[in-house]
């Protein structure tokens, strides 16, 4: 058997050794990069699903400011009547109508610019304007509009006319200013207006606010009971507060 080169082995061994040194850190570094790979792929995932999550969080939080803002918390007595007569007032009708008496009412579907006021101040606070009008129409026939030729009250029609309305609230000392200024306009008052044709008409102010804070009005111009941004739309002829009520 020959006898091998000692040197030779030597040389073979260091040569396995720094292939497997070699080999080692080729596998170290692949596992790295995986493993570097891997925690990035997390990151990306982990960032993404908080980023959703901030959106989401931050589109709801917008979003309920927004509600906040648009719905006050609570809203003025006479406010939240009248509010409560959209959608479910959604017709004009001013035909005349035999009512029960006190409280009498058309059908809530349907009425006109003086039922929401009517049922508003009925409901807020058990104001009904059909008695309160006829007794001092009784008392003072005389101080109201005789525009439509009677000789006496009529307990089914004289608080559903707009011009009986403004004269009973000047006649109890509800009248305030008139003026261009939407801050003047509180929650809950009533105004009074000429609308094209020169009719009369009568609004409640809101308490919601357009940007500008022009204060809403709700009232049934034709279409139902509606909540719109259009106080200044018309000319003004008379500012009401239930002062003592509130």
């Amino acid at each position: 058997m020959k006898k091998q080169n000692p040197i030779a082995v030597k040389i073979l061994v260091i040569l396995l050794a720094i292939g497997l040194v070699i080999a080692s850190v080729l596998f170290l570094a692949q596992r790295g990069e995986e493993k570097e790979w891997g925690n990035k792929y997390n990151e990306i995932i982990e960032v993404e699903d908080s980023d959703n999550g901030e959106k989401d969080s931050s589109s709801k939080k917008d979003t309920d400011k927004e509600e906040l803002e648009d719905i006050p918390i609570k809203s003025h007595p006479i406010v939240a009547s009248a509010r409560n007569q959209i959608g479910v007032t959604v017709e004009y009708d001013p035909s005349y109508v035999v009512l029960d008496y006190p409280l009498g009412d058309v059908s809530i579907k349907k009425g006109t610019c003086t039922d929401v006021v009517i049922r508003a101040l009925r409901d807020a606070y058990s104001m009904d304007l059909q008695v309160l009008v006829h007794e001092d129409m009784k008392n003072a026939f005389s101080e109201y509009p005789n525009k439509w030729g009677l000789q006496g009250p009529d307990k089914n029609i004289d608080h559903r006319r707009v011009l009986n309305l403004k004269t009973y609230f000047d006649r109890k000392g509800y009248s305030v200013n008139t003026t261009n200024n939407p801050d003047n306009y509180l929650p809950g008052d009533i105004v009074t207006c000429r609308i094209p044709g020169n009719l009369p008409h009568i609004m409640i102010v809101s308490d919601k606010k357009t940007e500008r804070g022009v204060p809403f009005i709700i009232h049934n111009i034709g279409a139902g009971t509606k909540e719109e941004d259009r106080l200044f739309e018309f000319r003004i002829t008379g500012h009401y507060r239930i002062k003592d009520l509130e």
